[in-house]
């Protein structure tokens, strides 16, 4: 199943530069995790804002609830899911 995800991060202005940068780390190398398990097909950075827009393949609405609530940053993000299917004039073979 393909998920378009819009994730918008609102850290704490007091939040300490220390304990932020390791989020971040954490949050990297997780996203880059299920980048390579196939899991988090496509990542995009929103021009001039803390927000991203992505796709991802997953089997359930329950697998993917299950990866988004284990990002370290999910505590600061507000979350956008919108499920997809094939449009049927799409010429991509891989497009699910």
């Amino acid at each position: 199943m393909l998920f378009h995800v819009e994730m918008v991060v609102s850290l704490p202005h007091d939040m300490p530069e220390d304990v932020a940068n390791e989020i971040k780390t954490r949050e990297r190398q997780y996203a880059q995790d299920l980048q390579t398990q196939g899991k988090w097909r496509h990542l995009w950075r929103i021009a001039g804002s803390y927000a991203n827009v992505s796709i991802f393949d997953v089997e359930s609405n329950s697998e993917l609830h299950e990866l988004l609530s284990n990002l370290p940053l999910f505590p600061y993000m507000d979350i956008t899911v919108r499920p997809l299917c094939r449009h049927p004039s799409s010429i991509r073979d891989d497009d699910r």
